[in-house]
């Protein structure tokens, strides 16, 4: 309790020494708010500062921002380098610049830098497990927390000798003494961002770490020194741009940190085998990183102990194995184990029956009205569900929309001449879009679990006849998102299914593989 307590005066005694770079009239503004939840200030050339907070944003004053307001920062912050960034010393906070084509500062966004000691428990193990490990996540969700953390950890628990490869002071602070929130470890500053590469080569062939930390690898020549510093036996921690690992997978530029891709053509006998294309994709080579995690959020994210088994899986066309780990707010970790399923449901078009108004086979199609879609393929994406989000009304099968948007009456216009579901939540969060999806699924409906296991067992039945008499099975009528699960299911098998029928006497066929 007592660590605790010093914990927050600390923090709040670094957000102090940011208020205390601003003009008297924001600071008195600022006094009166509750600085533990401020993320940053605001202030543009014209424009009235804010402040932003967790949950809201304020404004500091009524008096426009003017360019002696901007001069007064800058003037007691450190030097701004080449990516616009500066700091003040030993702090962990970052002033970012916004410069008019003459290149004089127009605009600064003073952002809120905290040291949070004991924030990686839901990594603890794979650091300790001294392979390397790569992060991935949207911006602002704490990837640089979670990093310095690392660090730290890695020099004063586990005794290693680490280097914290700097490139902005993000990681360590501003000023030639580190923060205190990397521990021991020693942090080298890189004097413009184009060397961060350079640095990372340096820091090996002078310093003998036995891990290097390293945010934001961005470019190929860093990917490059990357694989350098793997393949000499030095743990490697680092976080990449992009939020999930399709996205690694997809870009040329740091597809390498992952193995990297090749297109490859397979003989007549091994695309039988496989039941592909003769063209397919492969991973090209071992991945950089053993380990990679994906944060969802600051206390959620997904773990793939094995990168190349995971990348190996997308290329095939199977959703990713993995850990979804959640911490509690009381500090208890959950983890689930994510299995690899086949991402394909098999429907031969030739075989479907017109319908007035068609079921759609498939994933799920979700469409979140007025709602931040790329949080929702995220929440997706952490559950493994066969569904995808869609850009309109026209292409879904559920609308998800705010409960405050009840009466919006274009919203009852799109659903009601969509034929669509519409479902509600409170709040634009992760957390209040996964209990809605789960709802949607049957995911912890007990009542759903005995329907999906007797659902099971008769697919397995049904295959069992179908192997051995060679004939098409019909199976019971099923609501639309049971038949996906059974599609997923069959086709895991090896064999193909089709929906016939019109609801709600709607099933599915199984056919034997003579018939493919």
């Amino acid at each position: 309790m007592k660590n605790g307590h010093k914990q927050s005066i600390k923090e709040q005694d670094d957000t102090m020494l940011l208020v205390a770079t601003l003009p008297a009239q924001l600071q008195a503004g600022l006094r009166s708010l509750p600085l533990e939840n401020l993320i940053e200030v605001v202030m543009d050339l014209g424009r009235l500062p804010e402040a932003r907070f967790l949950d809201q944003v304020l404004c500091l004053s009524e008096r426009p921002v003017s360019q002696q307001d901007l001069s007064h920062v800058t003037a007691l912050v450190g030097e701004f380098g080449d990516d616009n960034r500066a700091g003040i010393e030993r702090t962990l906070h970052r002033i970012s610049g916004i410069r008019n084509r003459k290149g004089q500062i127009i605009g600064l966004t003073l952002r809120v830098g905290r040291a949070i000691f004991g924030g990686i428990e839901l990594l603890r193990d794979l650091v300790e497990s001294g392979q390397s490990i790569l992060i991935l996540g949207r911006p602002g969700v704490g990837k640089t927390t979670k990093l310095r953390e690392m660090a730290r950890v890695l020099a004063d628990d586990l005794k290693k000798r680490v280097i914290v490869i700097d490139t902005s002071n993000e990681i360590a602070g501003d000023g030639d003494i580190p923060h205190p929130g990397i521990g021991s470890g020693r942090r080298m500053q890189v004097p413009r961002p184009e060397r961060q590469h350079a640095v990372m080569i340096e820091a090996v062939e002078n310093h003998m770490p036995e891990a290097i930390v390293i945010d934001e690898i961005g470019t190929e020549a860093e990917a490059t020194a990357a694989r350098t510093i793997a393949e000499r036996g030095v743990q490697l921690i680092g976080t990449a741009h992009g939020s999930a690992l399709e996205n690694l997978i997809k870009n040329p530029t740091l597809s390498d940190l992952v193995g990297g891709v090749q297109v490859v053509t397979l003989s007549d006998e091994e695309a039988r085998r496989r039941r592909t294309t003769k063209t397919v994709s492969e991973r090209r080579s071992p991945p950089t990183f053993e380990i990679l995690v994906e944060m969802v959020d600051r206390n959620e994210l997904i773990v793939h102990r094995d990168t190349a088994a995971a990348v190996d899986a997308i290329l095939r066309g199977f959703s990713m194995p993995g850990e979804h780990r959640e911490q509690a707010a009381n500090g208890q970790i959950h983890v689930r184990e994510i299995e690899a399923q086949s991402s394909a449901s098999f429907v031969p078009p030739q075989a479907s029956i017109p319908e007035r108004e068609p079921v759609r086979e498939g994933p799920l199609r979700i469409y979140p009205y007025a709602l931040s879609r790329d949080l929702l393929e995220r929440v997706i994406r952490s559950l493994h569900l066969d569904a995808r989000s869609v850009g309109g009304p026209e292409q879904a099968d559920i609308v998800i929309a705010l409960r405050s948007r009840s009466d919006d009456q274009r919203l009852k216009k799109l659903v009601a001449g969509n034929h669509v579901q519409l479902h509600f939540i409170k709040r634009n969060t992760a957390n209040e879009m996964r209990r809605l999806i789960e709802r949607v699924f049957h995911l912890f409906d007990d009542e759903a679990e005995d329907e999906a296991a007797g659902l099971v067992e008769e697919i397995n039945a049904a295959i069992a006849k179908v192997s051995s008499e060679g004939v098409e099975v019909k199976l019971s009528p099923r609501p639309p998102l049971l038949r996906k699960m059974q599609h997923r299911i069959i086709s895991g098998h090896g064999f193909l299914s089709m929906s016939e029928g019109r609801e709600p006497g709607r099933h599915l066929v199984i056919y034997p593989r003579e018939a493919e």
